[in-house]
């Protein structure tokens, strides 16, 4: 265990209460506690400036919104490696205040330029500012963690402090929808900023917390390279098992981003004010984060633990399948927001645990790279395919958006089929590697057959 510089001595009652919650030291309940509300403040910022983001995609067309998610994709490719390269010669102390102060020096330059015009080329790059932001102000924060806690603590303590982020994706919109209808949407962007420029404040005071530790080895914390994406596309590409996560994850991105669509758009013709649409989508934020709590705490681990992690996945496709049948019979705002809540719901807290699962069956080294290429490429490309789909079908072939949604139903059906193999193929590939390593032992892998 690190050892912590300087002395710790919070209060024995709130170590106390902490140790109800958590396995925690004296010693390291400063940092804990820092830590949980840094990422609270990470999420809950992240989540102020995201309903200002569907608002500029609800006022866009269908071509622009269409470009904004292939230009996501062609900056994330971009803007990984670069990541990458400035982690890796940049001392880590600097790293992650560095580039939350760059952040938030951006965010306060759209600030000033959207609150004159958040139409055109401005919105799309807000857009895609905003889309790209996510993605790393997260990693950045876990990368920190990295540094500050060993194995042995981050078994006990992560758990805790990642329901600070958890916190700050309830506190967020709901600040969001409170704040609206007082200062504006474009205002949230000078707010955000200012919660941003607090968490780069205290990832400083934290790092002094602990001495910083070599790793070993792999380090699974490090962000992707080049090389780490290419060698994880290869990998996934040769092995059918990864492949199959793969392609659930190509399959929900391509599905969630149609009703994503449908959404903007139907807000964009129904709710003519810019701040009650805003608010609009902090409510769904909102919503969407409360639900996934309750879920996570009372459902998720129950479901996965009595009927596997095949029912847990598959909960996703099958309100995908209702929700496009429904979308077909009644293409109104509010059935697809409720389909989006739902879906989101199920992705946060069945679907994305359970693909969880499935990389402990895989080695570190391959779980790293394949699990990398498939959270960024595939992830972002299913965005920015089905922009390119659903745009195609309904202007390039003329088809109705009830067809499109009708047509889509069988795809889900693959997707449901492919989450529903998931426990069998987890036991099968569990089952392999085992023989693999009696294999080494000298044992013949294939004896008992």
């Amino acid at each position: 265990m690190q050892q912590q510089n300087g002395a710790d001595h919070p209060p024995a009652s709130i170590v106390t209460i902490l140790r109800r919650a958590v396995q925690i030291e004296r010693t390291e309940v400063s940092a804990t506690l820092g830590a949980f509300v840094t990422f609270a403040l990470v999420l809950g910022g992240y989540y102020l400036i995201r309903p200002v983001r569907e608002n500029i995609s609800a006022e866009a067309t269908a071509d622009q919104r269409q470009l904004w998610f292939l230009l996501v994709f062609i900056v994330m490719l971009a803007a990984v490696p670069l990541f990458a390269w400035i982690v890796a010669r940049v001392p880590r102390r600097a790293v992650l205040p560095g580039l939350y102060g760059l952040f938030v020096v951006l965010m306060i330059g759209f600030w000033l330029a959207l609150r004159n015009d958040g139409s055109g080329a401005l919105g799309g790059a807000f857009f895609v500012f905003a889309s790209v932001f996510n993605l790393f102000v997260v990693s950045l924060f876990w990368i920190l963690m990295a540094d500050i806690y060993d194995s042995e603590q981050a078994k006990r303590l992560y758990g805790f402090i990642a329901a600070g982020g958890t916190t700050g994706a309830v506190l967020g919109p709901f600040a969001a929808n409170a704040l609206v209808p007082l200062v504006g949407g474009q205002n949230l962007l000078l707010i955000a900023a200012v919660i941003f420029l607090i968490a780069a404040a205290l990832s400083l005071w934290l790092r002094t917390t602990a001495t910083a530790k070599a790793h070993n080895g792999v380090e699974i914390d490090a962000p992707p390279t080049l090389r780490t994406l290419l060698s994880g596309a290869e990998r996934v590409l040769r092995d059918s098992y990864l492949l199959r996560i793969a392609a659930y994850v190509l399959i929900a991105n391509l599905l969630s981003t149609f009703f994503y669509l449908e959404q903007a758009r139907l807000a964009g013709e129904t709710i003519k004010d810019a701040t009650a649409r805003v608010q609009f989508f902090a409510e769904r934020d909102l919503i969407t984060s409360l639900l996934t709590v309750l879920v996570q705490v009372f459902v998720a681990g129950r479901i996965m633990a009595r009927f596997g992690i095949g029912v847990a996945a598959s909960a996703l496709p099958a309100i995908t399948i209702a929700g496009l049948a429904l979308y077909a019979a009644m293409p109104e705002l509010h059935v697809v927001a409720a389909i989006m809540v739902a879906e989101r719901v199920a992705a946060f807290a069945l679907s994305n645990p359970s693909t969880k699962v499935l990389y402990t069956a895989v080695d570190l080294d391959e779980r790293y790279k394949a699990q990398n290429f498939i959270d960024t490429v595939i992830y972002r490309g299913g965005d920015a395919l089905s922009g390119a789909v659903f745009n195609g079908l309904t202007k390039a072939m003329g088809w109705p958006l009830a067809a499109v949604a009708m047509v889509s139903i069988p795809v889900a059906g693959l997707w449901l089929y492919l989450a529903s193999r998931f426990d069998k193929a987890l036991a099968q590939r569990l089952a392999e590697t085992r023989g693999t390593v009696q294999g080494s032992d000298g044992k013949d892998p294939h004896a008992s057959r």
